[in-house]
């Protein structure tokens, strides 16, 4: 008796760093099944200094921010396409990505959640925050942290 592929969501973190791409390719050439579906994600960052609150400044960042988000959607749509993969794109509004990536995984019902990784120093994650690092220690499923092998601490 033949069964039925399993249909695997994997979800993929990603913004539009070397780190994304390299999580992602690491993912498609070692673990991507036909039968999985990929979900790319991504937080859209909307920085602002305090200065900078006049209407015209807000409308600039957010029309800026939506740029960013297009083309890294345009980026991994097309890497999608080149490996063959079923997926989507899915942009977050979460001020904390790891936050977004985790909630959105667990709504989904994803198998595991795929990220890549700078390699921070502990200082340096405890002082920034490491994206990563939220995601392995909050998520309630495997995570793959893909970091590049000539990052060193």
């Amino acid at each position: 008796m033949a069964t039925s592929p399993v249909n695997r969501i994997v979800v993929i973190g990603v913004d539009n760093s070397e780190y994304s791409d390299m999580a992602f390719d690491f993912y498609a050439t070692h673990f991507h099944k036909p039968e999985n579906r990929v979900v790319v994600v991504n937080t859209p960052e909307f920085i602002m200094s305090p200065n900078e609150s006049s209407t015209q400044k807000i409308e600039e960042a957010i029309m800026e921010s939506h740029a960013k988000t297009e083309m890294i959607k345009n980026k991994f749509v097309s890497k999608m396409s080149d490996a063959g993969m079923t997926g989507e794109f899915v942009a977050l509004e979460d001020k904390n990505p790891g936050h977004g990536i985790v909630r959105y995984a667990d709504t989904v019902g994803a198998s595991f959640i795929v990220t890549g990784s700078r390699g921070l120093s502990k200082f340096r994650r405890t002082l920034l925050g490491s994206v990563s690092d939220y995601i392995l220690h909050h998520s309630h499923m495997p995570v793959l942290v893909c970091r590049h092998k000539d990052v060193k601490h």
